[in-house]
Formats: structure tokens, C-alpha cells, sequence
């Protein structure tokens, strides 16, 4: 396939920021496999694979949108979007938005046979709320809910929806970890928005950084990164040492990105923090994820 047609499309899926689905997945499965004492390969790669279709969805919706409300215009300062810089049509994005959420129906068609009407709840909710993100005449990140939706989503609903697939139960063990998950899930959030918090406010795109300020939204990310890594007492507490200290390897990331944030003023430079904040996120929830097996 020629490349000039697939680089735009990898553009919008935005690679970077699928870890969002993936480490849920990864941390709900080996919880189930460490506290819940059971688990299936199947179950998580059907997951696994509905996650990364409804994020690429969102994706190209928020793509789309953003660009049509016009949060997106020649002088965004993050990465290029395809529909703003013309590679693709807002029309065409839309679409592939849409073809993304219906092959994430199609892989929760055996999640719903083994979980039931609560997978059904929560795979109907991902999708309204994955549109409703950027989209619909009440969307949650021109409102300044994007990052609660975020923690929601991607922490307690994910891990504790996978968990529950292998268990059939929620046990504490998952409100702790979904909590860590989504807190440096919404991290990234919380950095893009910082970032374009001038362009935004010229859109009236009232995230919290727009509503409240540069100094609260710094503030926010700095308690998100503490909380997370000090939840890690709660592995501590309850024996597992492994899962305690495995992540605290994303620790001087953690500090250097921010450090940055705290003493760099919002522009292309958030783009590398933005970079950091994902592989933070994706190696505490890996070492996390070690650390529950081995310890």
C-alpha cells in the first residue's frame, strides 16, 4: 500500500497515545491472574483488541471535531491532525471513527457472552462516552470533564471490566490499580491541555487548565504523578512487594517530566513532556504488571 496514503491514517490513530488502552488491559489481566486466581488468553486479547478499536475511534472523532469547532487551526503548537492540515476529510475521518467503534462492537461480542449485561453497560457506555469526548451538543472535554472521564474510563472501568471478565467479581485490589492506571492516563490529559490552554481559550474550549488557570493545572499534574506512585504503600501494606517497587523505576521519569512541566512555559516543548508522560505510563503499568507475577 503506498505510503503516502497509510502515514496520514497513522497520524490519526495516534500510536503514541494507545497505551491508554493497552495498560488497563495488562493490569486487569494480571490482577486476575494474582488476586483472582484465574484467567483467559482469549478473554484479554478480545479486550485487548475492542480497547485499541474504540481509543483509534475516539481518536479520529476527537480529529475530526476539533477541527470542525475550531479548536484545531494552522496554529496548533502539538502534532499535526490530519483533517486540520487537509490530508484527509473531516468526512472521511468521521467514517473511519465510526467503521473503529463498529469493530469494537464486533470483538465485544464474546465479552458479552462471557461477562453478560454488565459488559454490555460498559461497552455501550465507552462508546456513547468515546464520541461524546469531543463530540454531541454536551461534549466532556470543551467542559472540563475530559480528565474525570479519563480517570472513569480508562482506570476503573477498564481494569475493573477486564478483571471482572476473568473473575466475574471487583475486588479492592482493582479500585487501587484502576485508580493508579487512570490517574497517569489522565497525566497526558492534563499536559495536552496546559499546552494549548491559549488556543483553547480562544475556542472556548473550557478545559480545566482554561477554567482555572496554568498554576491549577500544574498543580493538578503534579498530584496525579504523587498520587499514583504513592498509592504503591497499598501494595506495601498488603504483601505485594513486587508491586510496590517495580514501578518506582518510572520514578526519575516521572520527576524529570514534572520538573519540565513546572518550569517551562506551555508550548512545542510539551510535546516531549507529552511523549514522557506515555512512557510513564505504560512502563509503571508493565512494572506494575511484573511485579504482581514475580512478587
Amino acid at each position: 500500500m503506498n505510503a503516502l496514503v497509510v502515514k496520514p491514517w497513522l497520524m490519526a490513530f495516534r500510536p503514541k497515545t494507545l497505551t491508554a488502552a493497552v495498560v488497563p488491559v495488562l493490569v486487569g489481566t494480571t490482577l486476575a491472574y494474582r488476586v483472582g486466581g484465574q484467567f483467559s488468553w482469549w478473554m484479554s486479547i478480545w479486550a485487548l483488541l475492542g480497547a485499541l478499536f474504540i481509543q483509534i475511534g475516539t481518536n479520529l472523532f476527537n480529529d475530526a471535531l476539533d477541527f470542525k469547532k475550531g479548536a484545531d487551526t494552522a496554529e496548533r503548537v502539538g502534532p499535526k491532525r490530519v483533517t486540520q492540515s487537509g490530508l484527509v476529510a473531516e468526512k472521511t475521518v468521521m467514517a473511519a471513527g465510526l467503521a473503529s467503534f463498529g469493530l469494537a462492537a464486533l470483538c465485544g461480542i464474546p465479552l458479552v457472552i462471557e461477562g453478560g449485561w454488565v459488559i454490555v453497560v460498559i461497552g455501550l457506555l465507552s462508546l456513547f462516552f468515546g464520541y461524546t469526548y469531543t463530540g454531541g451538543p454536551f461534549p466532556l472535554a470543551y467542559r472540563g470533564l475530559g480528565d474525570v472521564f479519563v480517570i472513569l474510563f480508562f482506570g476503573w472501568v477498564a481494569v475493573g471490566g477486564v478483571y471482572f471478565l476473568h473473575t466475574g467479581r471487583v475486588d479492592v485490589e482493582v479500585a487501587v490499580a484502576g485508580l493508579q492506571v487512570g490517574m497517569l492516563a489522565t497525566v497526558l490529559i492534563a499536559i495536552n491541555n496546559l499546552r494549548d490552554i491559549e488556543q483553547d481559550r480562544r475556542v472556548n474550549k473550557q478545559t480545566l487548565a482554561v477554567r482555572f488557570g496554568p498554576t491549577f493545572a500544574r498543580a493538578e499534574i503534579a498530584a496525579l504523578l504523587i498520587a499514583s506512585f504513592g498509592l504503591n504503600a497499598f501494595w506495601w501494606v498488603t504483601g505485594h512487594w513486587g508491586a510496590a517497587l517495580l514501578p518506582l523505576v518510572a520514578g526519575p521519569l516521572a520527576w524529570s517530566t514534572l520538573r519540565g512541566v513546572q518550569t517551562t512555559e506551555p508550548g512545542p516543548e510539551y510535546n516531549e513532556f507529552l511523549a514522557k508522560a506515555g512512557l510513564i505510563h505504560l512502563l509503571f503499568g508493565f512494572q506494575l504488571s511484573l511485579g504482581l507475577i514475580l512478587l
